[in-house]
Formats: C-alpha cells, sequence, structure tokens
C-alpha cells in the first residue's frame, strides 16, 4: 500500500519551512491570498446541487440507512443547503470587511480589545464543529474600524474548514495586513467535538490557541496585559 504524506501549510513535502530564514524562529507566514479574497476562485470547476444532493444520498446508504424512507427523503437537499449556510465564508471576502474605517479618535493610542465572540466552525480533518470564543485586540494607527467588523471577520473564517491553528493566524495576519496596526493579538478557545464526541471522547477540553504580532509579540508586557483584560470576570 502507498503511503500519503500531506505536507502542511507553509512547510515542503520533508517538513521544513518553506523559508529557511523562519526555520525555529517564527511561524510560516500565510499566503495574503488567504485574506485578501473570497476563497472560492471561479476557475475552479464545483459540482451541481443535484450531484451535492447526490452524494449526500450516498453517504446515507453507506452508514446502512434507507434514503427513500419518509424521514430521510428530503435529507439531502436539507443537508445540502445546511451546507450553504456553514460554509458561507468561502464566498466572502475578509478584506472587504476591514476596509472601512473612521479617524475621530480624539488622538486614542492604547490598544482595542472586543473578548467572547462566540463562533462555530469545522474540523477540516473529520468535518466535525469546534465552537467556542475569539478575543481580539489590535493597537490602532490614527484609524480605527467598526467593532462589529471583527466579529463579522472571524465569522467568516469560522465558516470554512479549518483547523484552530490556522483560524487563529488568519485573523491575525487579516487585521495586520489590512489595518496596518501597531500590533495584533488573538486568543481563541475552543471545544472540538472531534474530540469529546469521538475517539478519546473527552467532553469539556478545551484549546487554546494565540498568535501576536508588532507590539503584542515584541513586549511581553503588552501580551501580560492583553491576556489579564480577557481572563478578568465580566461584570
Amino acid at each position: 500500500m502507498d503511503a500519503l504524506i500531506k505536507t502542511l501549510r507553509g512547510t515542503k513535502p520533508d517538513g521544513k519551512p518553506s523559508d529557511p530564514k523562519l526555520a525555529g524562529e517564527r511561524p510560516a507566514e500565510l499566503d495574503p491570498a488567504e485574506f485578501l479574497a473570497a476563497a472560492v476562485r471561479p476557475d475552479r470547476p464545483r459540482p451541481s446541487r443535484a450531484e451535492a444532493e447526490a452524494a449526500v444520498y450516498t453517504l446515507l446508504n453507506y452508514i446502512g440507512e434507507d434514503p427513500t424512507r419518509e424521514g430521510l427523503v428530503d435529507t439531502p437537499r436539507r443537508v445540502v443547503e445546511a451546507y450553504d449556510e456553514l460554509f458561507q465564508g468561502y464566498h466572502q471576502c475578509p478584506a472587504e470587511v476591514l476596509d472601512r474605517t473612521f479617524g475621530e479618535t480624539a488622538g486614542y493610542d492604547d490598544f482595542v480589545l472586543i473578548r467572547d465572540i462566540e463562533f462555530t466552525s469545522q474540523c477540516e480533518h473529520h468535518m466535525m464543529p469546534f465552537y467556542g470564543r475569539a478575543h481580539i485586540a489590535y493597537t490602532p494607527v490614527e484609524r480605527v474600524v467598526g467593532l462589529s467588523k471583527l466579529a463579522r471577520l472571524t465569522d467568516i473564517f469560522a465558516r470554512r474548514l479549518q483547523t484552530q491553528e490556522h483560524l487563529t493566524a488568519q485573523i491575525a495576519a487579516a487585521i495586520d495586513e489590512v489595518l496596518k496596526p501597531r500590533g495584533v493579538a488573538v486568543m481563541i478557545e475552543a471545544e472540538h467535538t472531534c474530540m469529546s464526541v469521538r475517539g478519546v471522547a473527552k467532553h469539556g477540553a478545551v484549546t487554546f490557541t494565540s498568535r501576536f504580532t508588532g507590539m503584542f509579540r515584541d513586549n511581553p508586557a503588552e501580551q501580560g496585559r492583553f491576556l489579564s483584560m480577557v481572563r478578568s470576570p465580566q461584570r
């Protein structure tokens, strides 16, 4: 049997970083195409809706069900409609969400933090949900973005097949590239159903990931302030 080796994002097939300068120091940078445009390319062929529904019909047969029984007759259609909603992030442009900014900040020069942004995404390994909260901070340079835009940005990336690590990096990279702030901090805490309801079945286990750029990466005191504010109890 031939073995298939899947390369990690940002690495060569031999497992080494694509850029030797990043080896052992900083994580591989993301391709700007991941956050400056919608993920669905017009030149990529896509199955028809009928073909997608037929695939669901096949899966129902595979698990031992009868797709023709009353309760399942419309299931292929419903599943495809649900996929259209769950994965709508592929058709949305992250950069456009951050495009409109405001300059009336009265010289504000501290960071802006939005915490407890709830999200649900789908694990790309098992196509099972993971869900939790994102905490995002950035230190603006003259102009700020509407607060709801950071929540929308999170949803765009979350409504794609993801790993939590990649989701964290994408949110930070998009803010860093589009807004050009002095620094970005992103922390995500999430529970993965591919771990809680299958496999080791450890319900309640929470995974934390973080990404820091600019002043948050270079200044431990700013990282500490961010983490302290994220963890402080709500009033």
